[in-house]
């Protein structure tokens, strides 16, 4: 049995819904340092692959190029800036440095569920790049579309950027959407 067109939308809404609801308790509850966290080098750069992955197919086990799983997205993101991490969302939970929310800054890993099962890499602005499922694609999202377990930093040890450069904002800017 299917859902009709009606029928679909409504589901849609009310999963935007508690979306919205979901990302405004967050917010409030994990109020980022004052000031704008810039990313390090390293993360600015494991952003912007992120960024040029976006309407590539979720396959499970995928590590890219042509599609990613949620894993294998962050795994390829931070290789790609020179951090070799963690294949698995757990793995990347266990092993890497776990920080407060409220310390966010772009390049950062957030993960979901309580056994670690989703990860995405935080963008700022209280969104991240993810590969959701299967039959979806790589995309933008609100950081809390689901429950978050915490988040982790793969660059401890790297001095955040005062601001991100130029280039990560064009990038984020003229990004592709989800196919």
């Amino acid at each position: 049995m299917s859902l009709t067109a009606a029928q679909d939308k409504q589901v849609s809404e009310l999963e935007q819904e508690q979306t919205d609801a979901r990302q405004r308790r967050f917010l409030t509850a994990h109020q980022p340092a004052p000031g704008r966290r810039g990313p390090s080098r390293l993360g600015e750069r494991a952003v912007a692959f992120a960024y040029q992955q976006l309407g590539k197919p979720y396959v499970w086990g995928a590590q890219g190029p042509a599609s990613y799983d949620c894993s294998g997205l962050t795994s390829r993101a931070w290789s790609r800036a020179g951090v070799p991490i963690p294949r698995t969302s757990q793995e990347q939970w266990k092993k890497l440095a776990r920080i407060p929310l409220g310390t966010l800054r772009p390049g950062d890993l957030i993960i979901y569920y309580r056994e670690a099962t989703h990860v995405a890499i935080y963008v700022g602005d209280g969104q991240v790049i993810h590969a959701p499922r299967p039959g979806a694609f790589v995309m933008l999202s609100p950081l809390a579309f689901e429950r978050v377990l915490g988040a982790v930093r793969p660059d401890p040890g790297h001095q955040p950027l005062r601001e991100p450069t130029p280039a990560l904002a064009d990038t984020a800017n003229s990004s592709a959407s989800p196919a």
